[in-house]
């Protein structure tokens, strides 16, 4: 029997990889996985008390569905977060909790997407962008960012790239899997563009606070009445990968994203609720200071200022410094591989090491990377 062409098409490289990396595993090879987002897999835990309100809340018996949109208590503590960090004043309704980001982005795109339409994603990019608009029978059209200049993104690419197809702007600030922060010049541009051709923004903040060069900035925040959909969650900054938590807010002044975000709602209705005894348990995690932050960007940053000297220092590769997260993307710049799953696969087979091709960023502005 055949499955649907739809999800045939799915490709995922930061997990596609994996399955090279689990033939070495079977013959007894260990493997050094630096190809996913996943702190928890390293020296970072998470913090004991969100672990004890997890706890206490099963005892408690929170184990039941909880409201589609999430947990009120916990949709106030956000609304909150984004008043005091982002200027941003919203309300109930313009926040709802979703099983992770990518849940978010699956909703938005099946709520926005038609057979045909695009969606504008930087490039390189995480890979949830590139495949959901296809997933839709649409299509994400990656534009430029500039390597010499710390991919920051290309302003006039951006501009040739709209289309009376296009439906929204997507920005990752700061970005996966480049480490770039954007600067607010540069956003504020993002945001004037959507509005003169009458777009919305996506925002991916899931790294918001794990910036160690320059200080994170909002769209939202310097987007005036421009529509934007913030998407963030409690994987990265909270340690909490496994928990599978995310929102989005609706920042939305005069409503034109009231359709979309009622066919998000019923998305919302028909998958029941995302999981109830984790949502009491971040609401901890909101109202806790965050004090393993400082060692985290700490770590981080020697870690990429290390990785940076040593990458710089082999021949045949470069790399910019990264500003946030956990990720830097090197450029391949011998031509001893055809291709950069080439060279991806020679490291997992000679160094024993996994990382990702830079191609499954973006086939344009990702290949010859990793």
């Amino acid at each position: 029997m055949k499955a649907t062409k739809r999800t045939m098409g799915i490709s995922y490289a930061i997990r596609d990889m994996l399955l090279p990396a689990r033939e070495l595993e079977k013959q007894g090879h260990e493997i050094i996985k630096l190809h996913i987002g996943d702190p928890n897999k390293f020296d970072f835990e998470t913090p004991k008390h969100v672990r004890d309100a997890l706890c206490a809340a099963v005892e408690k018996c929170d184990n039941g569905y909880e409201e589609s949109e999430g947990n009120v208590e916990l949709r106030k503590a956000l609304i909150e977060k984004e008043r005091l960090q982002n200027d941003l004043h919203v309300g109930l309704d313009d926040v709802i909790i979703t099983n992770g980001v990518t849940e978010s982005i699956q909703m938005i795109c099946a709520a926005t997407i038609d057979p045909g339409d695009e969606a504008l994603v930087p490039g390189p990019s995480y890979s949830s962008y590139l495949e959901f608009p296809k997933f839709f029978g649409g299509k994400a059209v990656t534009y430029r960012t500039i390597e010499e200049e710390g991919w920051q993104p290309d302003i006039d690419d951006l501009r040739r790239k709209i289309t009376p197809r296009t439906k929204f702007i997507t920005v990752i600030n700061p970005n996966n899997p480049t480490g770039a922060v954007y600067s607010p010049k540069v956003l504020k541009q993002i945001a004037d563009l959507a509005g003169e051709y009458d777009l919305f923004l996506i925002s991916d903040e899931i790294y918001d606070l794990m910036t160690f060069e320059g200080e994170h900035s909002s769209p939202a925040t310097l987007a005036k009445d421009v529509p934007v959909i913030l998407v963030n969650g409690f994987s990265k900054v909270d340690l909490l990968p496994g928990w599978r938590l995310g929102y989005s807010v609706f920042h939305d002044q005069n409503g034109r994203l009231n359709e979309i975000k009622e066919a998000v709602q019923k998305q919302l209705r028909l998958r029941l609720s995302a999981n109830a005894p984790c949502q009491m348990a971040v609401i901890e995690a909101l109202n806790h200071p965050k004090d393993h932050l400082e060692g985290m960007r700490q770590k981080l940053k020697a870690r990429g200022e290390f990785a940076y000297k040593r990458i710089n220092e082999i021949p045949g590769l470069s790399c910019t410094m990264p500003q946030a997260a956990f990720y830097m993307f090197p450029k391949i710049e011998s031509d001893h591989w055809k291709t950069d799953k080439d060279f991806v696969l020679d490291v997992l087979n000679e160094c024993h090491v996994l990382v990702v091709p830079g191609s499954g960023f973006c086939p344009v502005y990702g290949k010859d990377h990793f």
